[in-house]
């Protein structure tokens, strides 16, 4: 079974303990099976992503693209409730996901550059 880096996404040998293209410390916090792959189909864009998150984020597409249909539910109540004012939690997490601080969609899979 390989590893998935949690960081950069790079597919590693299962007995690895360091990403072959980041570097990056490979334990059970930051890998992520084979299995996930597999049950969660193939990588999302990380671009798609934080440029749903900051020009739509308001609106939750961001979310439901990564699969977190519950969070996007809850963005959309929250920019309406709040006269469009909540679209910010939206913009911040597309920023977040090009820095990398969010990085894997909703089932584990790593976002793919």
């Amino acid at each position: 079974m390989a590893k998935f880096c949690s960081s950069c996404g790079a597919q590693n040998e299962d007995n690895a303990n360091v990403c072959g293209s980041c570097g990056n410390q490979l334990n059970a916090q930051t890998q992520v099976q084979n299995n996930n792959v597999a049950t969660g189909g193939e990588p999302k864009s990380k671009i798609a992503a934080a440029l749903l998150g900051i020009f739509l984020g308001g609106w939750g597409i961001h979310n439901f693209y990564l699969g977190y249909n519950s969070k996007a539910v809850i963005q959309i109540v929250v920019t309406l409730v709040t006269c469009g004012f909540g679209a910010l939690w939206g913009f911040i997490e597309g920023i977040l996901i090009l820095t990398g601080n969010i990085n894997c969609d909703a089932n584990g899979v790593p976002l793919k550059d």
